[in-house]
């Protein structure tokens, strides 16, 4: 069997196999994004339950953030090195089991517990979903169609999720967590019977200190992004997290530069579409993360909507981006991504600055939907995007692990987009429960996320200026793989 299996394909017309593989994966992804948001509503519900202190209640999300962006370069690389159907399936259990625990028990230590251990397996189900794909569907029309497919399930669920929670959440917190469960389970046997097995792409050593290292060093460089706004960005803790998980990602570098089998292949962060959609996609999420967080505060603290109400606002984003993710592959094939991602980041801009036009008094028709609308248009065009130019023209060998870089800068950025939210709300007087207060940190934290989002701009310019430039003559009768994304 080929390396990249038996379905590989460059037709955009696929049989029930084909079919059934994609959207095995693509349900597993969704999950992932799924949640990520969907216990944010719960929050309040679990506080009351389980007896939970503010900074304990963080963990439930955090734990989740920590689990799967420290440790998704490693499930990135584990994909490739011992399989991606192995790892796939062996991660899509163990996320159904934490997922089963979480809703079972009555302890918060066990329920944090139980939240690192789904974002670990969500660090290993990710980057090998997004390889599988790259890997049966030939770069070219195939490969964008099935990412665009991919990526509704992937952006749907981050949003879905906000309105899962709201409903779910008044029949009981604890269906927040075991919601994923049957669907898991399903996914799981439908890639036992679908997934093609075969060899592992490479061969040879492992690198282990380099594992170490590099996880290591992820782990608590995402756990003191975490950390900061509640200990302090100048704590001693803090600044020793920081400190230490740099000297960690140092000794991780010398340690790749010396490898006979890398973690990480230094050279592939060369490839310019490469390096342009990981940077990307940190700026593009973590805005939004932040974004999504000051509007929760803003419609549930000033305007007092319900959790239902509040998750049903979110509603028109996830709608768009469940319509037109599907059929945004045509237009990607004829702009390219670089222009896709463009216009995607620039509506986004759009969203944030619209919004700081809120009040205590604002409708939700003439202040918040126009945003939301905006924000929709902004996934569909940027998401599937951003995978596409993060995978192409990278070898079968190493697409888990592009996958995998791709996904720890959307965590990463999500992480660090919340962290600097929260702390400029905080230092505004934002953390002040009256209306007025909030609306005072909520303004200066909206400013702050659009400036973020700003820099993509620059980032996907810096894109289409390259395709702008003419070849060199010697390479003219060829168009390279940056010119093509």
């Amino acid at each position: 069997m080929s390396p990249s299996g038996s379905l590989s394909t460059t037709s955009t017309r696929w049989d029930t196999r084909l079919w059934g593989v994609l959207l095995t994966v693509s349900t597993v992804i969704g999950l992932d994004a799924l949640d990520v948001s969907m216990v944010g509503v719960a929050l309040p519900s679990i506080r009351a339950d389980l007896g939970l202190s503010t900074s304990a209640l963080q963990w439930v999300v955090s734990g989740y953030v920590l689990g799967y962006g420290g440790l998704l370069l490693l499930g990135g690389r584990a994909a490739d090195l011992l399989g991606r159907r192995r790892v796939f399936l062996v991660a899509v259990t163990v996320f159904a089991l934490a997922s089963l625990l979480g809703g079972l028990v009555d302890n918060g230590t066990l329920l944090i517990a139980s939240r690192f251990v789904k974002g670990l397996a969500a660090a290993f189900t990710a980057p090998a979903a997004l390889s599988i794909i790259t890997t049966t569907f030939k770069e070219g029309p195939a490969r964008n169609r099935a990412i665009s497919i991919f990526a509704v399930f992937g952006a749907s669920g981050y949003s879905a999720g906000l309105v899962f929670s709201g409903l779910l959440t008044e029949v009981g917190w604890r269906w927040t967590f075991l919601l994923p469960v049957p669907i898991a389970l399903a996914a799981l046997a439908f890639g036992y019977r679908l997934i093609p097995a075969y060899a592992p792409e490479r061969t040879g050593g492992y690198d282990l200190p380099g594992a170490i290292t590099g996880a290591l060093g992820a782990l608590l460089l995402v756990f003191a992004v975490v950390e900061a706004p509640e200990a302090g960005w100048g704590a001693p803790r803090t600044v020793i997290s920081f400190a230490v998980a740099a000297a960690l990602l140092v000794a991780f570098v010398l340690i790749e530069r010396r490898s006979r089998h890398p973690l990480l292949r230094l050279g592939i962060l060369r490839s310019g579409p490469l390096a342009r959609a990981n940077l990307g996609a940190a700026v593009f999420f973590g805005p939004y993360v932040g974004f999504q967080f000051v509007v929760m505060l803003y419609l549930q603290s000033v305007l007092h909507w319900s959790a239902l109400q509040t998750a049903l606002g979110f509603l028109p984003a996830a709608l768009i981006v469940a319509f037109g993710s599907p059929r945004i592959e045509p237009l990607i094939d004829r702009v390219g991504t670089s222009r896709t991602i463009l216009g995607g980041v620039v509506a986004h801009v759009v969203a944030y600055l619209l919004f700081l036009r809120i009040d205590e008094h604002s409708g939700y028709f003439g202040s918040v939907l126009p945003s939301m609308i905006l924000l929709g248009i902004g996934f569909t065009l940027a998401f599937s995007s951003l995978n596409i130019q993060a995978t192409t023209g990278i070898g079968d060998d190493e697409q888990g692990l592009a996958g995998g870089l791709l996904n720890t800068s959307l965590q990463v950025g999500g992480a660090i987009g919340l962290a600097v939210t929260t702390a400029v709300l905080t230092a505004n007087g934002g953390e002040d429960a009256t209306a007025a207060a909030l609306l005072t940190g909520l303004r200066p934290a909206l400013t702050v996320v659009a400036g973020i989002a700003a820099l993509g701009v620059l980032i996907a310019l810096s894109g289409v200026i390259r395709l702008r430039r003419p070849a060199p003559a010697k390479l003219e009768s060829a168009m390279s793989v940056e010119e093509m994304v």
